[in-house]
């Protein structure tokens, strides 16, 4: 933006100045409602990893906006000091894509479940990813329906016991990064509701990515599924069930660091690096650019063996929905000018369309 400032007969542009944002800390984007979920629900650090991470992009919060649909995740909005809409079961992003392509410049998240996002929504989350609108989406996948009273839900587990399978659930389950691989998703990520640490370097990531950026959070709900992640989360146990994700680096885990992953071909093996068979050398670097590789990481959860990854699994770049779409639309002004909408309206009974 500049002003016009005439002086002694000459025109100069003179820049505005720019409006800088405040300092901001998480307290800032805490809003004053109440916060409702059950006590020792994993859905509070998610919130303040959240809330933590913001201050750290330097914008307005009033260019942040938060979507939801329905379920217990789906609060998270109204716990939000900056925009934001409560929307209907799994429609949250039909209404972030509107948004995005009509206001490109907000920073637009999504905040849904396993439930919302993968039942009722699969359709419009798969839709969202493909078209590689650049939203932040967060999955909270707890294995369960919280908000409606513990029946199973599409990531429950095989055999999964609850109020709507009392014998068992005999579905197979949803694997959420691997369906958002599959609908090409240019970031895919997971993390994990008790690792602060790691959920704030994944939201910032997510966030600086341009792109639809899918964030998987395994979250605990202790009132209906207590304990769904604990060979993840128990310190004493889940170095051997954890293997973090670090581009470049190769993929170690263990107590010890005494176990990696190698490649047979395109088969994963674990191998030992406490008997001397093997070194850091033989084992698989993980390069998070590569789609292929991201596949057969993807499919390591729930695998006999196999430590279950965290991290980035994929990021690659391609152009935006809502940059083609704002390309289209300038190509038609220039070509067919603004046009005359309340002419076009009036003109008659029909519309003859060229």
């Amino acid at each position: 933006m500049s002003m016009q400032n005439s002086t002694n007969g000459t025109v100069a542009d003179v820049p505005l100045p720019v409006a800088q944002a405040p300092a901001y800390t998480a307290k800032d984007f805490a809003s004053s409602a109440d916060v409702r979920w059950c006590p020792g629900c994993g859905d509070y650090s998610i919130l303040a990893q959240v809330q933590r991470t913001l201050p750290d992009f330097g914008r307005p919060k009033e260019e942040f906006v938060f979507i939801s649909g329905i379920g217990c995740s789906s609060r998270f909005p109204y716990y939000m000091n900056c925009y934001g809409f409560h929307s209907i079961h799994g429609r949250a992003p039909a209404l972030a894509s509107g948004l995005k392509v009509m206001r490109p410049e907000l920073s637009v998240w999504i905040v849904t479940g396993d439930g919302d996002g993968l039942s009722i929504g699969g359709n419009h989350l798969m839709h969202i990813l493909r078209r590689n609108f650049d939203c932040n989406i967060l999955l909270f996948n707890n294995r369960i329906y919280g908000l409606t009273k513990g029946q199973y839900s599409p990531t429950s587990e095989a055999g999964k016991k609850t109020k709507s399978t009392p014998f068992g659930s005999i579905d197979h389950p949803v694997n959420p990064v691997l369906l958002a691989l599959g609908c090409e998703s240019s970031f895919v990520a997971r993390t994990i509701d008790r690792e602060p640490k790691h959920q704030q370097e994944i939201y910032r990531r997510a966030y600086h990515h341009k792109g639809s950026s899918f964030v998987e959070i395994y979250q605990n709900c202790n009132i209906f599924n207590d304990g769904a992640f604990e060979q993840l989360t128990d310190k004493k146990i889940k170095s051997d069930n954890v293997v973090g994700l670090e581009h470049g680096r190769p993929l170690i885990f263990g107590i010890n660091s005494d176990k990696g992953i190698r490649l047979d071909g395109f088969r994963p093996v674990v191998v030992s690096l406490a008997d001397g068979s093997h070194s850091a050398d033989d084992l698989l670097v993980y390069d998070e650019t590569n789609a292929e590789l991201a596949y057969i990481v993807a499919r390591f959860s729930g695998q006999p063996g196999f430590p279950t990854p965290i991290g980035v699994l994929f990021a690659t770049e391609r152009p935006t929905y809502e940059d083609l779409a704002q390309d289209q639309l300038a190509v038609a002004l220039d070509t067919f000018g603004e046009g005359d909408l309340d002419a076009i309206l009036n003109e008659g009974d029909t519309w003859v369309v060229a």
